[in-house]
């Protein structure tokens, strides 16, 4: 059999503050590409809420391959859950590769983010490291450090 097309479209991150989250990831280099208010029937069926209400932004990488949208409910209200651990099952965390990790680090700093323990480097490949971001969001960014 055939395998059918399928392509990632997004990751889905529920945020506390849709504004700080669309600041924290556009300084890091992301860009918007669009906002809107999604409710009604239609979303009631697709998400599987009664009521469903949210504000959301969807968010590109500079390459054009990667989005994320980001989505703040105002109905029903948003439950605050404590934040995934790295070995914890389920989703995990967003990925990110940067040319510069310091820089990327730096404007993590500005926004109050920093990282879990620290920078490593995995076999002269990556330097790498794990933060906790807006609403607790786990972001993982790693710098190459071989061309290829």
């Amino acid at each position: 059999m055939l395998g059918m097309a399928i392509r990632l479209e997004n990751v889905g991150i529920a945020v506390r503050d849709l504004e700080e989250t669309i600041a924290f990831f556009t300084d890091l280099g992301l860009t918007v590409l669009g906002r809107d208010t999604v409710s009604g029937e239609w979303a009631d069926t697709a998400v599987g809420l009664d009521g469903n209400h949210a504000e959301i932004a969807v968010l590109q990488t500079p390459d054009g391959q990667g989005q994320i949208e980001l989505f703040e409910y105002i109905h029903p209200d948003a439950i605050e859950t404590t934040p995934t651990l790295p070995n914890e099952i389920g989703m995990h965390r967003v990925a990110f590769s940067v040319d510069d990790i310091d820089a990327s680090l730096e404007i993590a700093a500005r926004h109050g983010y920093h990282p879990l323990r620290g920078v490593a480097t995995y076999h002269d490949i990556y330097k790498l490291t794990y933060l906790r971001g807006p609403s607790g969001i786990l972001v993982m960014l790693a710098q190459a450090l071989k061309q290829n």
